[in-house]
């Protein structure tokens, strides 16, 4: 990806705003806001295996970065009151490196793979074994020679996390015994995150505040902390550290989010597509050269939120704008337009309610 950097609106984060999220996340299953389902029945799985006094299933994590993955696997250990072990995916390039991690397990201990489907294929096939007979064979010697050693592991939870379900390979996704997959949050979910953060933040935050950024916050629980911060140092400089709407409105509009949460890019993209492509049909590198980035980090930034706010569709001819995308410029589509004005008549007219016929007219 080039180097674009999505500050306020990013999904992502960097080691020193994941030490911040650290004092705002739950530690409890019944702090965790959101998610009600997944909850549930998460909830379920570790009071069963606690009443049989025994590790629960291996528990996989599937959605978007921000979605609250990380913190539901260390509610998960605190649950259960054990250990929690941390590493990633990218970080086990060797069978090697595996087996060093899951020979040193304790019994009952949680371990946590964040982007699980990253991991190399030898140490993936080698986890396999580990996650349904708790045994790893290691491989003694070079060539005709060579021989498998089985080494037994403590028995633990395997608490997988993906951003990217469907590059799992089917027998590893077989192995987990808990699936789950993370939805982007309502308005009202991140409005009740937004005060409980501001509480452990130490700051007010009016109701009507909370919810102007809840809308701007992409239906991700650390793009709203993310803005939260932002807003408080605002109100911070530039007033008495209350955060009202005025203040929220004023701070983000500074950082460039708008009132649906598209920033920058977002809008360099619709505009492009609206006002120098006639709304499409236009190709992802033609786009990518209008706003003066790489193709990839079009389609990988900007184009899944844009997508999924229904602003720009992805057709077998290229992108095109919606009359979402016309509206929220404030531009009137021309006739031609793939979704033109016609389109956007159509659709503004079944949106109003059905005229009832004048008296003696025709019915």
């Amino acid at each position: 990806m080039s180097d674009y950097e999505r500050d306020a609106v990013s999904a992502e984060a960097d080691l020193d705003e994941r030490a911040l999220e650290g004092a705002l996340r739950p530690r409890r299953l019944e702090d965790f806001v959101g998610q009600e389902r997944v909850r549930e029945q998460l909830s379920l799985v570790l009071r069963g295996a606690q009443r049989r006094g025994r590790a629960p299933d291996h528990v996989l994590l599937s959605g978007g970065p921000g979605l609250g993955k990380t913190t539901l696997a260390m509610i998960i250990a605190a649950e259960l009151g054990a250990p929690l072990r941390i590493s990633s995916g990218p970080a086990i390039e060797r069978s090697g490196d595996l087996a060093a991690v899951l020979s040193t397990l304790h019994e009952g201990e949680v371990l946590f793979l964040d982007e699980i489907h990253r991991m190399a294929r030898p140490a993936e096939e080698m986890l396999y074994v580990a996650m349904e007979d708790f045994r790893v064979d290691v491989m003694v010697g070079k060539g005709p020679g060579a021989t498998a050693i089985p080494l037994e592991i403590a028995p633990f939870t395997l608490v997988g996390a993906t951003t990217r379900a469907g590059l799992l390979p089917a027998p590893l996704r077989d192995r987990f015994g808990f699936t789950a997959h993370m939805d982007f949050y309502t308005a009202p979910d991140l409005e009740r995150i937004l005060h409980r953060s501001a509480g452990l933040l130490g700051v007010e935050v009016d109701a009507d505040a909370a919810a102007e950024i809840a809308g701007r916050s992409r239906g991700t629980p650390r793009i709203a902390n993310r803005l939260l911060r932002r807003v408080r140092d605002y109100a911070e400089v530039h007033g008495d550290g209350r955060l009202t709407l005025e203040t929220a409105c004023s701070a983000l509009a500074l950082f460039e989010v708008d009132g649906h949460g598209l920033d920058r890019l977002d809008r360099a993209v619709l505009e492009a597509l609206c006002g120098k492509f006639r709304g499409g049909p236009v190709g992802l590198s033609t786009l990518a050269v209008a706003v003066g980035e790489e193709p990839e980090t079009v389609e990988v930034v900007a184009e899944p939120f844009l997508v999924r706010s229904g602003f720009i569709a992805r057709t077998p001819r290229g992108r095109i704008a919606t009359p979402d995308a016309w509206s929220h410029l404030g531009i009137e589509p021309p006739p031609d337009a793939a979704f033109g004005a016609a389109a956007a008549a159509d659709s503004a007219a079944a949106a109003r309610p059905a005229e009832a016929p004048e008296a003696g007219g025709a019915t």
